[in-house]
């Protein structure tokens, strides 16, 4: 006889030795008798369910209705598992030991503690929702994840350490986010560690130092986009170094022209007259006439009748 077997046996004769005997070698027949047939827990039982973190954890919240030394240090265990449950799933020991301790001890103990502090998102949500303050371990534990560095300064610390800026740095978009609502000042690191990303470069110039510097430009200028929005919301006037970044990408040749410099010229002209159609905005929006590159780029695309058109709306206005 199988555990199914004598589990559903069980269900229809009720419980007896040999049936329970039989199930308690599997932690989820073990589990379904304890809930569905004795209905209400066994040693055994117990026992069998403790070789799997995940139904001593059930066991624990849904039979014993209370904690156990045992039913914890078996969801403490290191280790990962699956399961067949409705679905498989594949569950980690620090998320039971944070649910155990927040649903079931409802308070910190160390070995559930220890259990959570493997993994640096249940590290900070046992410090936020069950230690309720900051200690040496926990934070310990988020300093090897720049999110939870950095929720962990904002949520738990409530101020800025050396410690999680130095993990927070490692990810320029995180490391934004400790320097505007943490540090809420520039710093050479922070500004160092943002200036990897162009997009980052940005965002610190523009919400940190609230100024330009060339450090954050020299970054910014790395991609075209953020160079042309560098020129315009930071430098608010134009640069060569900005304009020569902008002038990569047709697109922002084109914005670049219309925002910053606010009119025409040859290096922008040029760079928008590789897409047919920032060639044609550029026509009608910067030079605001023919010019024979943007003309030429459009022949032969579908932008050539708007050209056209465009230039003759031009004549037409003339006589009026």
């Amino acid at each position: 006889m199988t555990p199914e077997e004598a589990y559903l046996h069980a269900i229809e004769c009720g419980s007896s030795d040999k049936t329970r005997e039989i199930v308690c070698k599997s932690p989820h027949y073990a589990y379904l008798y304890a809930e569905n047939v004795d209905k209400k827990p066994k040693n055994d039982t117990r026992n069998a369910v403790c070789k799997n973190p995940f139904y001593a954890y059930m066991y624990a919240e849904n039979i014993d209705k209370k904690p156990r030394k045992d039913t914890r240090k078996a969801v403490c265990k290191d280790q990962s598992w699956a399961f067949e449950y409705a679905q498989n799933i594949v569950c980690q020991d620090p998320e039971f030991a944070y649910e155990y301790a927040l649903y079931i001890d409802k308070g910190p103990k160390d070995d559930t503690r220890n259990a959570a502090c493997k993994d640096s998102k249940y590290a900070y949500l046992y410090a936020r929702d069950i230690d309720k303050c900051p200690r040496e371990d926990t934070r310990e534990a988020v300093c090897k994840n720049s999110k939870y560095a950095y929720l962990y300064a904002r949520d738990i610390d409530k101020c800025p350490r050396d410690d999680t800026r130095k993990i927070a740095c490692k990810n320029p978009s995180i490391t934004c986010s400790y320097a505007v609502t943490i540090d809420k000042k520039p710093r050479d690191d922070t500004r160092k560690a943002a200036c990897k990303d162009p997009k980052c470069a940005y965002w610190y110039a523009r919400d940190v130092d609230g100024c330009p510097r060339d450090d954050t430009r020299e970054a910014a200028c790395k991609d075209p986009f953020y160079a042309y929005l560098y020129a315009k919301n930071i430098d608010k006037k134009s640069r060569r170094d900005t304009r020569n970044a902008a002038c990569k990408s047709a697109k922002y040749a084109y914005e670049y022209a219309v925002d910053v410099d606010q009119k025409p010229r040859n290096d922008t002209r040029k760079a928008a007259c590789e897409d047919p159609k920032y060639a044609y905005m550029y026509a009608k929006d910067v030079d605001k006439g023919f010019h024979e590159d943007t003309w030429e780029a459009t022949k032969n695309t579908e932008f050539e009748e708007k050209y056209n058109k465009f230039l003759n709306q031009i004549e037409k206005d003339k006589i009026i």
